[in-house]
């Protein structure tokens, strides 16, 4: 096969990813939770780094524990880094798509350390998340994570303290997931 066919052939393990972020969307969280982890288990702490920050990244939003979801994060945003360090990056075919994600996965880790009361932490990844933005490709994906950068900028603005509480906008920074 042809170089070019080779990389215009799916990549069943994003497929796969993709399958169970549908299962998730469609309300079965704890299901999703499950197939994930299977996921996790087969691809393991060193497999593909794209794999693994889609799949963190995914299996985060399942996690009941915001602590949980925090730990997802960072296991997303580090194997993005892996993907986007200067000695990659022109190795690895994966890394425009990991430095798409970067974005969302600084917005989400803003999320969880403003949910868990950490408001520097918070601050310093909505900052991350904003920079990052900038370098998103025109289109509707670009636009709902600026729309949610600028959402929980205000959230956390308005609150002036971290989002746990009964006043805590519902849904407030959480990004839009991109597709598999």
């Amino acid at each position: 096969m042809a170089k070019g066919q080779e990389q215009a052939a799916p990549d069943a393990v994003l497929t796969r990813i993709g399958q169970v972020a549908m299962l998730h969307h469609a309300g079965d969280r704890e299901e999703a939770r499950d197939r994930f982890l299977g996921l996790w288990a087969e691809i393991g702490e060193h497999g593909d780094p794209l794999h693994r920050c889609t799949l963190a990244h995914y299996l985060a939003d399942t996690q009941d524990d915001p602590q949980d979801e925090l730990a997802w994060d960072l296991r997303a945003l580090s194997a993005a880094e892996e993907l986007t360090e200067d000695r990659l990056a022109d190795r690895h075919e994966s890394t425009p798509a990991a430095r798409a994600l970067c974005p969302s996965l600084h917005l989400n880790l803003a999320a969880d350390y403003d949910r868990l009361g950490h408001r520097e932490a918070a601050r310093l990844h909505l900052r991350r998340a904003r920079a990052a933005a900038e370098s998103l490709a025109p289109g509707r994906y670009g636009e709902d994570v600026r729309a949610s950068i600028d959402r929980l900028e205000r959230g956390m603005d308005a609150t002036g303290r971290g989002t746990d509480g009964p006043d805590r906008p519902e849904g407030r920074g959480r990004p839009p997931r991109q597709r598999p």
